[in-house]
């Protein structure tokens, strides 16, 4: 753990504060800390779903794709319209070239919030589903 998160106060009892914590770490490219900060959100509320997603992104800034699919697993789990945590569970599998798998996240993603980032997304996945079939 870095002397960023050795210096953070532990007294914090929210974890959405946690989650931020490490949502910022996470931009930075510092993924070991945004995975301590998001087990403290998640020792906090650990069905605090928006930490499971955000723990997912860190994983998968990792390239520990079975792990990050268990931590978005975790999120639809505990909160199956989450749309945000279905797409990024379709960018992963998607990354892993589980095209029908991906295909399904996304569509589950845009039966939820039809953004377009998720049609977007649904098509360039329809394509490369074809491409490598």
């Amino acid at each position: 753990m870095s002397t960023a998160m050795n210096n953070m106060d532990d007294n914090h009892q929210s974890p959405e504060f946690w989650d931020g914590q490490g949502c910022a770490l996470c931009a930075g490219e510092q993924y070991e800390d945004a995975i301590a900060a998001f087990n403290k959100a998640l020792a906090l509320d650990p069905r605090y779903c928006k930490a499971w997603n955000n723990r997912g992104n860190a994983l998968c800034g990792m390239k520990r794709y079975a792990e990050a699919l268990a931590a978005y697993d975790k999120a639809v789990a505990l909160q199956p319209d989450y749309h945000q945590a279905w797409f990024n569970r379709g960018l992963l599998l998607a990354e892993i070239m589980a095209y029908g798998n991906a295909l399904e996240s996304f569509n589950r993603a845009i039966a939820i919030s039809p953004d377009p980032r998720y049609l977007h997304a649904k098509a360039d996945i329809s394509v490369k589903q074809q491409v490598f079939a």
